[in-house]
């Protein structure tokens, strides 16, 4: 039962920043657009709402990449000159 737990609270750590995202990139997407909407009192790009888009974005996306990095360094599966330096005895 316990893992269970664990593998559920694992997954929501995925989740939070994968819809952060996808939030962001909504929000960056709406706020690009507006400039081109004519019938809008004030046609023009939001810029809080792009900056906060890209901060979402960047930082869902940072997260995401490098639980898959850190995932694959343990694993072994990434390029010789990502996988962490041995100590030298002595």
């Amino acid at each position: 039962m316990k893992a269970a737990f664990y593998r559920f609270i694992a997954i929501l750590m995925l989740v939070i920043p994968g819809l952060m995202a996808t939030y962001g990139f909504l929000a960056v997407k709406d706020a690009w657009f507006a400039q081109f909407d004519l019938t809008a009192a004030d046609p023009g790009i939001q810029w809080g709402k792009l900056l906060l888009g890209l901060l979402l974005f960047g930082a869902g996306v940072a997260f995401i990449g490098g639980w898959i990095f850190f995932r694959d360094r343990k694993r072994n599966y990434v390029a010789p000159r990502f996988r962490a330096k041995k100590r030298k005895k002595g």
